[in-house]
């Protein structure tokens, strides 16, 4: 079927920042006392898709971290920033695709709003969604609750969720995505995606090939 809005998110699915923005809030957490058992690899997995606010509370209750300060989060923007400055790029063949989209598209990302607009803008895909830009945090509920899926819909048009398709990256948010009634393409290029195929997500490995799968 075609669709007639595109919801992407962000980390990990426009831009390649999540291996960028984990290792600096690992680092921040080890400089905090983290348990160095809780390994990168471990923290990668557990906090994809997540907001920082999430982030910290999984810490707290399944690490065992002890309270952060309160300029933790200002602390870790910062850091995170200046890695973005230093390294941050689009995914692969996202510009292209995104050129090749003729539907509406927004982005609806558990990133702050300023976060989401600064990746764009450092990448160069910003021209592409304009002011179109929705985070968590301007819903009650984040990811995997389906609020901001429903949010930008509603902003965007007031678009019927079964006429829109979102594109994930994250169990967090392809879970919001299927829980808003929504088809969610479910971007995994290392080919680990049973969990997505088992939520029904439609599983695909390159982005130059969505256009073609956002008309079948």
């Amino acid at each position: 079927m075609a669709y007639d809005l595109i919801i992407f998110d962000l980390d990990g699915t426009l831009v390649d920042s999540e291996t960028l923005a984990n290792r600096v809030f690992y680092d921040k957490l080890v400089a905090r006392g983290l348990d160095p058992r809780f390994d990168l690899t471990r923290v990668t997995r557990d906090f994809t898709g997540l907001t920082v606010a999430k982030c910290l509370t999984l810490a707290y209750e399944s690490y065992g971290l002890q309270r952060v300060p309160e300029d933790f989060e200002a602390d870790l923007k910062d850091a995170t920033y200046a890695s973005y400055r230093d390294s941050l790029v689009p995914i692969s063949g996202v510009p292209t695709m995104l050129q090749q989209l003729q539907q509406p598209k927004c982005v609806a990302s558990s990133s702050a709003p300023e976060k989401i607009a600064y990746s764009l803008e450092l990448t160069g895909l910003s021209h592409h969604f304009g002011s179109n830009l929705f985070s968590v945090h301007q819903v009650a509920e984040a990811k995997p609750a389906p609020d901001v899926f429903f949010f930008a819909a509603e902003r965007m048009g007031g678009f019927a969720p079964a006429s829109c398709a979102v594109v994930e990256d994250s169990l967090p948010g392809a879970t919001a995505g299927i829980r808003a009634g929504m088809t969610v393409f479910a971007y995994r290029p290392d080919g680990d995606g049973e969990a997505f195929a088992a939520l029904g997500c439609r599983v695909f490995g390159d982005m130059a090939a969505l256009p073609l799968l956002l008309k079948s």
